[in-house]
Order: C-alpha cells, then structure tokens, then sequence
C-alpha cells in the first residue's frame, strides 16, 4: 500500500502509467467530474468502513448570528446529524484525527434503531480491531455507545498500539 496524494486525473495517470496497481476514489467526485468510466467497483459498508463522517457537508456560521443560523437550520438532516456525532464521540475518545486510520460508520436500522461500526488500524494495516454497537437512534445514547466501542478499542489495543498518532497531530 502506497500512500499518495493529488487530483483525481494524477491519480488515475499514476493508475495507467502502472506506478500503481490500484487506487481508491469517491464515487460522488467521479460523478461530479463525469469520470464514473474509470469505476471498476464500489466498496460496500461491509467491505470497507469509511472515514469518520465520510460525505457528510458542515456549515459554518458567525455566533450570534440567529438569523444565519435559522437559514442553516432548515438545511439540517437531523439523522445525518446524529449518526456524524456519534462517530466523531468514537474518533475523539480514540484522539484520532482526519490522518490516523480510524474508520466508523453509524445509521439507523429498520427497526429505528442506530447500528455502529468502529475500527482502528496500525498504520502499516497489519493489525485491525473492529468492534460494533447497538442502541436507540437518540443523540445521548448513540454518544454513549461511541465512546464505550472506542474505550473497548483502546483497551484490546493494549499499551503503544496508539503511540503513532502522536507523531501524526
């Protein structure tokens, strides 16, 4: 695995020039750039967990700016909101960043319910912990439940396992 960063079209170039055997790419900006030709598979869920709050969009807004922030608050997806709160809940009792591999994904099941999937990797990818929660679709709860499924983390993990991010922040 070779980490490497640029647009989506150096991506691809290393891909074809054969610097690389593979790269992974979001399938919303290959739509956006009408590139989706260069899609030979989409990871699902249960194949490859996303960034914490992947896709999700944030706005921004000026404190003590109430009539901004009613505008903004009519763009809200409340679901949306909840399940990213959770995941970050996970990544800060992690003391992760947006640079260390840690991956959560939280939604709401049919039965109304929010279903987590937490894991953390060492940087080289030779080891993996994965753990999951269950619980009500309600901010507290799902908070609750992120931080238990990270401190789990961090005790399987065992001393030094994190020692890394601190060279990464």
């Amino acid at each position: 695995v070779e980490n490497f960063r640029g647009n989506v079209q150096t991506r691809l170039k290393k891909l074809n020039e054969g610097k690389v055997q593979a790269t992974l790419l979001a399938l919303a900006g290959l739509k956006r750039l009408n590139m989706t030709n260069n899609v030979t598979a989409i990871l699902s869920i249960e194949e490859m967990l996303p960034a914490i709050a992947q896709g999700a969009i944030g706005i921004a807004c000026r404190t003590n700016d109430d009539k901004m922030a009613n505008y903004i608050a009519s763009l809200n997806h409340e679901e949306t909101r909840l399940a990213v709160t959770c995941e970050r809940a996970f990544l800060e009792t992690l003391d992760g960043s947006c640079r260390t591999p840690i991956a959560g994904y939280a939604h709401r099941d049919e039965d109304g319910n929010c279903v987590f999937r937490g894991l953390v990797a060492s940087p080289d990818g030779t080891q993996v912990l994965e753990t999951s929660r269950k619980g009500p679709y309600v901010l507290e709860d799902m908070v609750l439940l992120a931080k238990d499924a990270g401190e789990e983390l961090l005790k399987r993990a065992g001393p030094g396992f994190f020692d890394f991010i601190k060279t990464l922040k």
